[in-house]
């Protein structure tokens, strides 16, 4: 199969990487020189360090080269879009008139101004037409390109892009899984990394275990109400791409939302937090675009609101957390 992949930050090169095992692969990036770079020396060293190139994979940033790998032979092509959600509508505009055979994301999170979910992005650009999906659920880059087990899901109305992706991305250890609930699929995607900076702070400041399961398990209740009232299913929080990924996230040390926590107990400004990460923390983004979200939906999303506040408002963590143990004794649910 012929297979594109337009963004060549980690994630997007840790699938090239696994999939050129058995498919045609362009890796597309922006940055010429970059690109350029990890062409000639087979390493991206600005996102994957340390991680070799095949030389079967071709690195451009040539876009029609990209774009044309797939729209030459669409009905044996995949096109994967690894932008961040705040690059996403550029990159579907741009895309709108080259008759792309299809379209998949791996972004996670709401766009900062709209509130809109990536599948309400790319609607709103390029219309119905395209068969399109949300390849999302608990994976590290770093652990797909060493080709570590992995479990994904593809989440699509359009069952034969289902079909396709699974042929395409499914084999030895990356195992693919489909659904037809993409609202609940993005949600789950997009809130655990918001959950995911809570308990890393509370993991900073040193809270124990039990507060860490308190917060995970709390956190996987505000993810439900949420992604239900936005028409998301119950039954998709409990898979791969809700309690999967947030337990991942909330837990894993390769997580950046959660080294984003880390730094807020260590009294790190935000801004040197992001510098310092030197990539792209999509609970930092989304977390203004949730909190209002709920608000205006009526959604009690406490876990949320704290981080909403440590993050913009000037809360200190150590307010975040008391705000958090000063709310009334209620039922579980």
């Amino acid at each position: 199969m012929n297979i594109s992949i337009l963004g060549a930050g980690a994630w997007g090169t840790a699938l090239a990487i696994n999939l050129v095992q058995r498919h045609k692969v362009v890796l597309w990036g922006r940055n010429v020189q970059a690109m350029q770079d990890a062409a000639a020396q087979r390493e991206n060293m600005d996102y994957l360090r340390g991680f070799h190139l095949p030389e079967s994979l071709t690195v451009s940033a040539d876009f029609d080269l990209a774009v044309g790998h797939v729209t030459h032979n669409p009905a044996d092509s995949l096109l994967i879009v690894a932008s961040s959600v705040s690059g996403l509508r550029a990159l579907a505009e741009t895309l709108r008139n080259r008759n792309v055979p299809n379209i998949v994301w791996l972004c996670k999170g709401l766009e900062e101004q709209t509130r809109l979910l990536p599948h309400q992005i790319v609607r709103e650009v390029m219309g119905d037409s395209v068969p399109a999906g949300a390849l999302s659920g608990p994976s590290f880059a770093q652990e797909v390109a060493r080709g570590l087990p992995c479990a994904l899901t593809i989440a699509s109305s359009d069952k034969a892009l289902c079909e396709r992706v699974v042929a395409a991305v499914h084999g030895g250890n990356l195992r693919v899984y489909s659904s037809d609930d993409l609202i609940g699929v993005e949600i789950g995607g997009a809130v655990k990394n918001i959950l995911a900076i809570a308990t890393g702070a509370a993991d900073g400041l040193q809270l124990g275990l039990n507060a860490r399961a308190a917060l995970i398990t709390r956190g996987l209740a505000e993810i439900s109400r949420l992604g239900i009232a936005l028409g998301g299913r119950a039954e998709t929080f409990m898979g791969l791409s809700g309690v999967g990924d947030l337990i991942l996230t909330c837990t894993g040390d390769l997580s950046r939302n959660r080294r984003v926590g880390l730094g807020l107990a260590q009294g790190k400004k935000l801004e040197t937090i992001v510098a310092e990460l030197g990539h792209v923390a999509e609970g930092v983004r989304c977390a203004q675009a949730v909190r209002s979200l709920a608000q205006e939906l009526n959604i009690d999303m406490p876990i949320t609101d704290a981080v909403a506040g440590a993050l913009f408002d000037g809360i200190s963590v150590q307010e975040m957390v008391a705000q958090l143990l000063s709310r009334d004794p209620r039922e579980e649910n």
